[in-house]
């Protein structure tokens, strides 16, 4: 017999749940569309040869497939050992794939800088453990069409408003520049062919410190005299005076020598974020260490930070050869995704904005037309109703309402011709 459990790593969302989560999905739209952006929609499958053309760096592996239609048996066995050959559609795992072929589709009928929202899930074949699901909903804002600071600086203070707008006030932005490491590690003597394998160990400093990550560079036979210089660089004499977000405060985090370009840039970002967000403090923090791992970056990273937990609640980063791929020119393009499954279970906002929801509750001979006409008067006063037939337990009736985000009730008898609405606490 099938079991009756959704598919290892995929859930089913109750009532309240959805409600809640629904009320945070409604504050971020209201903020971003309130910074300019407008919300676009892509479907679900993608083709397999975009979703496999190397842009999607480690989520290429956890893709779903769509099975070719009309394959035979024979046909199958043929193609067992081609994906490519077996499958022409694939699940999206991101929305930033997506979001390029649909620039590149739709371009004529966009502006020429154009700012998106996207919602909507995504799927991964994740190893199922806790916080980490095969289905999940990802809220992404992007700009496209231009190249300069002020792009990232509108998405930042956009993601920020709308954190603080849920209640998470005190947010700051880890961020750095892919050009700043791939510089770094140039000046440490890093060959361009190792330099990927040494940024996914140097994106765990975090977790292992300077010693760990020295040791796995040798295992990994990094150059010998670059892993010395590296981490002699990360145990130099450092002073313990605070430098806000600025120049001091980069070039200070860096080896000697900084490309002045790519310093200019994040401290522009830094001046239009304090200018848009009003903060007096510039709540960004320069990393020099901070990776992410999609390979489709190009310049600017970012994460989001809450001083409330110890992981971030979102991040992104500049991708300006992406576009390119499905167009056939450089567009420059810089995107923001919310971890909207951390952020939901950190608010705490209730049902108390929403308007009345009512239960009413019914003898058995109560008319239906009575009941109808009850109901349709509450509604047209604004109220969200339900009808339940009163049972002998009535106590856990009322605690199930209230449960599914019900705030009073009214008990209904035949021929009533007004109702007397309570509160359910």
């Amino acid at each position: 017999m099938a079991t009756v459990n959704p598919p290892r790593g995929m859930r089913d969302i109750l009532p309240a749940d959805k409600a809640r989560r629904e009320r945070v999905l409604a504050v971020i739209r209201d903020r971003y569309r309130a910074h300019g952006f407008d919300e676009i929609e892509t479907p679900a499958l993608e083709e397999y040869s975009r979703l496999h053309a190397g842009i999607g760096g480690d989520n290429e592996k956890l893709a779903y497939n769509v099975l070719r239609r009309g394959l035979d048996a024979e046909a199958i066995r043929d193609a067992a050992a081609d994906p490519a050959a077996l499958a022409d559609l694939g699940l999206r795992y991101d929305l930033t794939v997506p979001l390029a072929r649909f620039y590149a589709s739709n371009r004529g009928q966009l502006p020429g800088v154009f700012r998106s929202i996207q919602i909507g899930p995504v799927w991964r074949a994740e190893r199922p453990q806790k916080g980490r699901y095969r289905q999940f909903v990802q809220c992404d804002i992007d700009i496209m069409g231009d190249d300069s600071a002020r792009a990232e600086a509108e998405l930042m203070v956009a993601s920020l408003d709308a954190l603080a707008a849920l209640g998470l006030e005190g947010a700051t932005v880890r961020i750095n520049d892919r050009r700043v490491l791939d510089w770094m590690l140039e000046s440490f003597g890093f060959g361009l062919d190792e330099r990927p394998g040494v940024l996914i160990t140097i994106d765990k400093l975090d977790k292992i410190g300077p010693d760990g990550v020295a040791a796995e560079l040798r295992e990994r036979g990094a150059a010998a005299e670059a892993v010395d210089a590296f981490e002699a660089f990360l145990r130099r004499p450092q002073t313990m005076e605070y430098n806000p977000f600025g120049e001091r405060q980069i070039r200070k985090a860096l080896p000697d020598g900084a490309p002045e370009e790519i310093v200019g840039h994040l401290v522009g970002i830094g001046d239009a974020v304090a200018a848009g967000t009003g903060r007096t403090d510039i709540p960004l923090v320069f990393d020099p260490f901070l990776v992410r791992g999609m390979g489709y970056y190009t310049g600017t990273i970012f994460e989001l930070a809450h001083p409330s937990v110890d992981y971030s609640l979102g991040g992104g980063g500049r991708y300006d050869g992406m576009i390119g791929r499905f167009l056939g020119q450089q567009v420059p393009a810089v995107g923001f995704s919310l971890g909207f499954e951390r952020l939901v279970d950190l608010v705490t906002a209730g049902a108390d904005a929403e308007s009345p929801a009512v239960v009413l509750i019914h003898d058995a001979d109560v008319p239906v037309a009575e009941l109808v006409a009850h109901k349709a008067r509450l509604i047209a006063d604004g109220a969200r109703v339900r009808v339940e037939r009163r049972t002998k337990n009535l106590k856990a009736l009322l605690e199930r309402a209230a449960a599914d985000g019900y705030s009073s009730f009214a008990t209904v008898s035949a021929g009533a011709a007004e109702l007397e609405v309570k509160p359910l606490s």
